[in-house]
């Protein structure tokens, strides 16, 4: 083969939050709050995924903004008794849209009735919305208190979260590879994201703010709505907790990745073999290479920096990479 290139060669990076509260949920910031406060922190992009609640903010739109319009839909258990909330499994999903276009302001969608035990229902449901045209992305299955049981039946999901900054500050449930690792396994091919889940309780600069921590570099080649949604929909992305990313590709059967400054850089793969390359005590690395036989299943990036921070790339199948033509990216 040529060169097949993990993340585009072509466009520009922009940083985008997925996964956000305002004052229309239970979040205590406003929309509008919101965007300066990410703007000012290099974000170009925000999804507005308030609880239960469908809304799209055209009107922050701007040159070096982009507002993606959406909502997170909880199906939560029943609670026996008052004190029950810490112990209640829950299924979040953030459902992302991608024709906001075709909607109202404040459409009223249809938001999944409480039958968490119903497998077949919230299926449906997710499916329901696929055909509405949303992006379906699982949400924190750790802070969820879910198993491999709860969720490896779960399908036509675009995406899960590998990291929520949020829920890293309720009790270390923030980042959660095994879980990914675990719906690749039963054959799933979904994308994964970083985001920060932020409510912005505590105040910029607070060790405890949830925002700013999980995020995700989208590769488009245009901060338009119809160019980021579709290199969403490509996977053409990484996720991040800090560290770059910023080249991956597979040159005539070897995969090679360039980072920012990190100590460690891994190859995740279907079995429980990885690649690895990793930086002298004291020293870091900015690159590396790996041969690759085409019977690693899929392989995944995965980085971390002297802060202990990761960063990584959605899973590539193999049976598509080999197959794929030359100087095509996924």
């Amino acid at each position: 083969m040529g060169t097949y290139y993990l993340l585009p060669e072509e466009g520009n990076f922009y940083k985008a939050n997925l996964h956000c509260h305002t004052v229309i949920s239970d979040g205590d910031l406003t929309p509008e709050q919101v965007k300066e406060a990410y703007m000012e922190q290099g974000y170009s992009i925000v999804a507005f995924t308030d609880h239960n609640k469908y809304c799209k903010h055209e009107e922050l739109d701007e040159e070096g903004f982009l507002s993606i319009a959406a909502y997170e839909a909880n199906i939560d258990q029943f609670a026996p008794h008052k004190d029950a909330w810490p112990d209640l499994k829950v299924y979040h999903f953030n459902f992302y849209d991608k024709y906001p276009e075709r909607r109202e302001r404040e459409e009223k969608i249809p938001m999944p009735l409480r039958r968490y035990n119903d497998r077949e229902y919230i299926n449906g449901y997710i499916d329901q919305m696929n055909e509405e045209g949303f992006l379906a992305c699982y949400n924190h299955p750790y802070w969820s208190l879910q198993t491999y049981e709860d969720y490896k039946d779960l399908r036509g999901l675009w995406g899960m979260e590998i990291y929520n900054h949020g829920c890293e500050h309720d009790g270390l449930y923030g980042f959660n590879p095994q879980s990914y690792d675990e719906m690749l396994r039963t054959g799933q091919r979904i994308y994964t994201v970083a985001t920060d889940d932020n409510h912005n309780r505590e105040p910029f600069g607070s060790p405890l703010c949830d925002s700013f921590g999980g995020f995700i570099m989208i590769k488009a080649g245009k901060l338009e709505y119809p160019a980021v949604m579709e290199a969403l929909e490509k996977g053409n992305f990484y996720f991040s907790m800090g560290p770059e990313i910023r080249e991956a590709y597979i040159k005539d059967n070897r995969l090679v990745v360039k980072t920012s400054p990190v100590e460690k850089i891994f190859v995740i793969q279907q079995g429980r073999d990885c690649y690895k390359k990793l930086a002298p005590i004291g020293e870091t690395i900015t690159e590396a290479e790996f041969d690759l036989t085409g019977r690693e299943g899929y392989i995944r990036v995965e980085i971390r920096d002297g802060k202990g921070l990761y960063a990584g790339t959605n899973a590539y199948w193999m049976d598509r990479v080999m197959a794929e033509p030359a100087e095509k990216g996924q």
